[in-house]
C-alpha cells in the first residue's frame, strides 16, 4: 500500500511539474509574440515612408523629360490620371492607398474624374477596400501641359501638391 501511494505521489508530482513548464513556456511565447503586431505595423509604416520618397520619381508618375526643368519630385498629372483606376496595378505598390492632393492653388475641393479634370484637387490613384487611413506624405510638383485658348500656345503648368501614401491596409 505504501509503495502504491509513493508511485501515485510521484505521478502527480511529474504531472504538476510538466504543467508548470508548459505554463512557463506559454508565458514565454506570449511575451515573445506580444510585440509582433506592432513590429508589423512599424514595417508597414517604414515601407510607406520609403515608397512615398521614391514614388514621385518612378516611371509611372514622374514627369521625365516632358517638362523643361529638372524632374525631381515632379509628378505628371496627365499620366497619373491615365493610371487612375487601372486594375492591373491593384496591390502593385503594397500599400492601402495612393493619393495626390493639390494644395496650391486650391480652386475647388473635389476628386478628379475624367469629366472635371483639371478643375479638381484630389487624384485617387489607388485605394483598397480596407484603407485604414494611416498616411505618410511628401510635397511634390504636380505638372501638366496646358493650352492658352487665345494663342494656342502650350505651356507647362506646375502646382504644389502632396503625395499621400496610406499603409496598413491590403497588401
Amino acid at each position: 500500500m505504501k509503495a502504491q501511494m509513493k508511485i501515485q505521489q510521484t505521478a502527480f508530482m511529474l504531472i504538476a511539474v510538466t504543467l508548470f513548464f508548459v505554463l512557463v513556456g506559454l508565458f514565454i511565447i506570449a511575451v515573445m509574440y506580444s510585440g509582433l503586431k506592432r513590429t508589423a505595423e512599424d514595417l508597414d509604416e517604414k515601407n510607406a515612408m520609403l515608397l512615398v520618397s521614391e514614388l514621385a520619381n518612378s516611371p509611372e508618375f514622374s514627369c521625365g523629360e516632358a517638362f523643361n526643368f529638372g524632374s525631381v519630385n515632379c509628378i505628371d498629372a496627365d499620366k497619373t490620371m491615365m493610371l487612375k483606376d487601372k486594375k492591373e496595378y491593384n496591390g502593385f505598390w503594397g500599400v492601402a492607398a495612393i493619393e495626390i492632393r493639390k494644395i496650391y492653388p486650391l480652386e475647388t475641393d473635389q476628386e478628379c474624374l475624367v469629366e472635371n479634370y483639371p478643375e479638381c484637387n484630389l487624384i485617387k490613384v489607388y485605394s483598397s477596400e480596407t484603407n485604414q487611413g494611416n498616411y505618410i506624405s511628401n510635397f511634390v510638383s504636380l505638372c501638366r501641359k496646358e493650352k492658352i485658348e487665345e494663342t494656342g500656345e502650350v505651356y507647362d503648368k506646375c502646382e504644389l501638391a502632396r503625395l499621400l501614401v496610406a499603409y496598413g491596409g491590403e497588401e
